[in-house]
């Protein structure tokens, strides 16, 4: 028996409704467990180091903000992650390939395979799926518990549109590589996996353990614009439009005349001016290989 520590965040979309069945399928499956449920994210890194010694591994039901909320214990202990779909969008099991149904997922785990992905990071924040400002963090702000809870996946898509109409342009200076370049933009977003945003792709050729970050700008100047560039954003096609900027690289800086928020994983946790960089195979993951 595998001795795991099993962590669901009750205030995610399904975490409360699906804990007991967790237990179940996860005990069927030979894993001795500790629960421990929660109602606050933030306390999910000291819950994983006040048991490194008594578990082998992690298992955590949540969305991309609990599994954000993780990373620092994951790092400090180095004990393997499996996950446990619950939340709205899901990027980062969706780009692991893992299922979002209960019992598959709960086989993923099972089977053990481990898998070491990159971490990005972000003045002193990390994160799995992309680091963004401008456009997203208005849709973030939109997006709030209720409205999530109420349409799901789909609450990403009704408050794009809803920012979309307002969104106004902005001045930033991107350095990378010893370049600089001075854009006109209405979101930067830098991502470390493939998808977010509730499954639109970072870039087509993006993976999560590719040691690089991918950055793009939209420099768009009209809201019907965007419009027009969501089916290739939701490809990750994007690099033969003139009005996107795609950029890969290790690091990034970006500084703004004005301070503006930066969202990691779909929360607000930084600034501007900001330096962004990928810490290559930083964790365990236990996934589809």
């Amino acid at each position: 028996m595998k001795k795991a520590l099993l962590l669901v965040n009750q205030q995610s979309r399904k975490g409360k409704k699906l804990l007991s069945q967790a237990i179940t399928k996860l005990e069927a499956l030979g894993f001795e467990l500790i629960v421990k449920s929660t109602d606050s994210a933030s306390e999910i890194s000291d819950t994983i180091r006040n048991h490194q010694n008594q578990v082998e591994l992690v298992i955590i039901g949540g969305g991309d903000g609990t599994l954000n909320c993780a990373i620092e214990g994951l790092m400090d202990t180095k004990l393997p992650l499996g996950i446990l779909p619950m939340g709205t969008a899901n990027d980062l099991a969706r780009t692991l390939g893992i299922p979002t149904d209960l019992s598959a997922a709960s086989q993923v785990i099972a089977s053990g395979k481990i898998r070491f992905i990159d971490i990005g990071w972000v003045n002193q924040q990390h994160f799995f799926n992309v680091a963004s400002l401008g456009l997203s963090v208005e849709i973030t702000q939109r997006l709030t518990k209720d409205v999530k809870q109420r349409w799901g996946i789909l609450a990403y898509a009704l408050a794009a549109l809803q920012t979309i109409f307002k969104s106004r342009p902005f001045r930033a200076e991107i350095k990378v590589n010893n370049q600089c370049f001075n854009v006109k933009t209405i979101q930067i977003a830098i991502g470390n996996g493939r998808y977010y945003g509730g499954g639109m792709t970072v870039a087509e050729d993006a993976t999560i353990d590719d040691k690089r970050l991918d950055l793009y700008s939209l420099e768009t100047h009209h809201w019907w614009e965007i419009i027009a560039l969501l089916p290739a954003m939701r490809q990750g096609n994007y690099t033969t439009w003139p009005k996107v900027r795609a950029l890969h690289a290790q690091e990034f800086e970006i500084n703004t005349s004005k301070r503006r928020s930066i969202n990691t994983d779909g929360e607000i946790t930084t600034h501007t001016p900001a330096k962004f960089r990928v810490i290559p195979q930083a964790l365990a993951v236990i996934a589809p290989v």
